[in-house]
């Protein structure tokens, strides 16, 4: 019998990946559930995820202002008595959140964790002696959190994804009208260990250009990744560059209409998974065995890098450590590796 909870909160405030994760699992629950109302804490930039799922209303996270310290997070904590919460599920794990289960303790509101596995994270990515098996996917971690309170999901028996959006009229004007094939690529991750060369991905982009098949469009943010991007697209007849050019809803709208995602371990791949977007994923120093691998995607489109000449992976599971030796996995993954697979999948 399910517990009489008429309103869940659910905390997952970053990185723009986890937070993408969550969708498949709220999309399991509405449908199972479509009378709980819920409330999802998180970050003002993540707000787009959420606002097409119905009954579901975002709480923003000001963990930089408002609820910054141990006395914001008390303040938090006042707030959501009065939101009418009378569950909470934490997605996130983290001190803030820890902190608000300890202020929240004599509140009688059920407060459940999800159980990261952090000890079996650390035997994967360890260098030596190293337990090299997939662990649960964060996906399914969330699921298992819901269980907990007595909420039973299952996101594998269909595809849980987000519907695909009317594409905004200032991304229209900037890529224009044509039958082409719309090919996404974002060549950019927070570390180098999970970043595949310039040189490389410029070949990539070369050899899909060459071809006059294809609309690649490029996605990064920040004014050196802009510039780079920008560069591309001035040397190709087919590439255009989207970075800096529209709001990161647009954005969003513009991901769910491609053909193929090609992204590195990282938030992209993410986004493109939650509209059921074939993708490619390039992997450096990370693995899919962490449990990050993106929602519904094939194995085979896992482009990994050579485990025989660098056993070590994965060195860690941010892609922010690795040993001497490594720091240039990914060059040894050929960019016609990468352009056949692309042409296979659109094909």
């Amino acid at each position: 019998m399910i517990p009489p909870f008429s309103h869940i909160l659910v905390i997952r405030s970053s990185a723009m990946g986890d937070v993408a994760m969550t969708i498949p699992v709220l999309l399991a629950f509405r449908e199972a559930y479509p009378t709980v109302k819920i409330t999802v804490l998180t970050k003002a930039f993540f707000t787009p995820f959420f606002t097409t799922i119905p009954n579901v209303k975002v709480k923003i996270f000001e963990t930089e202002t408002t609820h910054k310290g141990i006395l914001g997070i008390r303040k938090l904590s006042q707030e959501l008595k009065q939101e009418g919460i009378d569950a909470i599920v934490d997605l996130h794990n983290v001190l803030r959140t820890q902190i608000l289960k300890k202020l929240l303790l004599f509140s009688e509101i059920p407060f459940v964790q999800m159980d990261k596995g952090r000890k079996e994270k650390k035997a994967l990515t360890r260098w030596e002696n190293k337990i090299f098996k997939p662990l649960k996917s964060t996906h399914q971690r969330y699921v298992d959190t819901f269980k907990t309170l007595g909420y039973i999901l299952d996101i594998s028996s269909k595809k849980y994804i987000l519907e695909k959006q009317t594409l905004p009229t200032e991304a229209q004007n900037i890529i224009g009208n044509n039958s082409k094939k719309w090919i996404g690529i974002a060549p950019f991750a927070k570390h180098k260990g999970k970043t595949y060369p310039l040189r490389l991905i410029k070949e990539v982009i070369n050899a899909l250009d060459k071809t006059n098949n294809y609309k690649i469009i490029l996605f990064g943010g920040g004014a050196k990744e802009t510039k780079i991007l920008n560069l591309i697209e001035q040397n190709h007849q087919n590439v255009i560059s989207i970075a800096s050019k529209i709001k990161f809803e647009e954005e969003l709208h513009l991901i769910s209409n491609l053909d193929v995602m090609i992204s590195m371990d990282s938030g992209n791949g993410h986004l493109a998974a939650m509209y059921g977007i074939p993708l490619i994923i390039i992997w450096g120093i990370t693995h899919p065995f962490a449990g990050f691998n993106p929602y519904n995607q094939l194995d085979n489109n896992n482009i990994l890098s050579n485990l025989d000449k660098y056993p070590k992976i994965p060195t860690s599971i941010y892609g922010n450590k690795f040993p001497k030796g490594y720091e240039k996995v990914m060059s040894d993954i050929p960019s016609k590796v990468i352009v056949q697979k692309i042409i296979s999948t659109l094909n």
